[in-house]
């Protein structure tokens, strides 16, 4: 039986953009989503995008995972985050064996994942697994969470390197520091998670560097949305907020236009001057071509994946790439849009002052960072040996 198409995932985001709109200035001063705002996206079943369909999910793919994230985004970027990370964390999950996937989804459809891939050195080999201490920082959505998925590192009796692992573990069994204090993205809650001496059943780990491969421990390899190449989705998911954003703004400023002179000039309506018509045209052509450089890596990630078939190394460090231009291209368009819509844009009661600290916040996530992901493009393409990051 096939589930909802993405065109009806991505109206379900588009009719909740009102409410999460109405709590976006209350998520951002309460540095969480609005609950309201997370029993709605969970009764819309968005949780579910990336949940294998055995479990009642539905299997999206990377584009619908951009559609949907970027739609939220257009009402809130911090709660989009949240959803974003969420699903992002569920499509991890069906990359792990059956027994994990049966213990998180199989016990709970609607059970929700938050993760972070930087890893803890606190661990110790035991019989069937490993003892894991640590502190996680920034966890998007552990606050709505009812497992963690947290990176670590195993070292062997002598002390030297052994394997990296993402670690699923209950949030019953860890707990939340409240550390989230910024300047974006506050609505997000990406608070740390804190761990002392839980044990993680071998099942529940997954070697990150074979995953990166493409060698995930599924037993289902017949699910092509779990076939998709692996920094690369983890990569460019951090896009789809960014793009609701963009559009947002854009469109904020378009309508007001009409009705706001500019100051201190004989212009009674920003839509007379050529000036403003010109930000407005360099805004709209950077989130276009933002756009169009995320559903283009979106597309072909998801085509390769139906395909089964490994995306080359160059187009994957492309889309690590791709992901900092679209970032940045977003943050350009929204800085543009601030100068024309004017001062007003930093008043507290505007929304273009929170899209513009959010999209600036989330921007500057590690794995998204222009410089690295430029870096790794121009080797990729010289032939250079990669020595910056093993995450592409």
């Amino acid at each position: 039986m096939s589930g909802p198409s993405l065109q009806d995932l991505t109206k379900r985001a588009e009719a909740l953009q009102p409410l999460l709109f109405k709590n976006a200035a209350e998520s951002d001063r309460n540095r969480r989503a609005s609950e309201e705002n997370i029993r709605a996206i969970a009764e819309a079943g968005l949780f579910r995008l990336m949940v294998p369909k055995r479990y009642g999910g539905y299997e999206g793919s990377v584009r619908s995972h951009l559609e949907v994230s970027a739609a939220l985004g257009e009402a809130c970027g911090g709660t989009a985050w949240v959803v974003a990370l969420t699903n992002v964390c569920a499509w991890f999950t069906g990359l792990f064996p059956k027994q994990a996937q049966d213990e998180v989804f199989g016990a709970n459809p609607d059970a929700r994942v938050s993760g972070v891939f930087t890893p803890s050195k606190q661990s110790r080999r035991v019989e069937g697994g490993l003892v894991i201490s640590g502190k996680w920082y920034f966890s998007s959505g552990s606050l709505h969470a009812d497992w963690a998925m947290v990176g670590i590192i195993e070292h062997d009796q002598n002390g030297a390197f052994k394997a990296q692992y993402l670690a699923l573990v209950p949030m019953t069994e860890l707990s939340i520091e409240d550390t989230w204090y910024t300047a974006g993205m506050r609505a997000s809650g990406s608070n740390c998670i804190v761990g002392n001496e839980v044990f993680v059943p071998e099942h529940r780990l997954m070697d990150i560097m074979a995953a990166v491969k493409g060698e995930y421990p599924s037993e289902f390899k017949d699910e092509a949305s779990y076939r998709a190449a692996f920094v690369p989705v983890a990569a460019l998911i951090l896009t789809g907020p960014q793009l609701g954003m963009g559009r947002a703004a854009l469109k904020y400023v378009i309508e007001k236009a009409s009705q706001r002179a500019i100051a201190y000039t004989s212009f009674e309506k920003q839509t007379d001057s050529t000036v403003f018509q010109m930000q407005i045209a360099d805004a709209a052509l950077k989130v276009d071509t933002a756009e169009l450089r995320a559903f283009r890596s979106a597309d072909q990630i998801d085509d390769a994946a139906k395909r089964g078939v490994q995306l080359d190394y160059v187009t994957k460090a492309r889309v690590r790439a791709d992901t900092g231009m679209i970032t940045t291209l977003i943050t350009d368009a929204i800085n543009v849009l601030l100068s024309a819509h004017g001062a007003g844009s930093f008043a507290e009661g505007s929304p273009m002052q929170r899209w513009w600290r959010d999209s600036n916040t989330a921007a500057r996530h590690a794995v998204g960072l222009p410089a690295i992901g430029n870096e790794v493009y121009g080797k990729a393409l010289l032939g250079v040996e990669n020595t910056v990051t093993p995450l592409v």
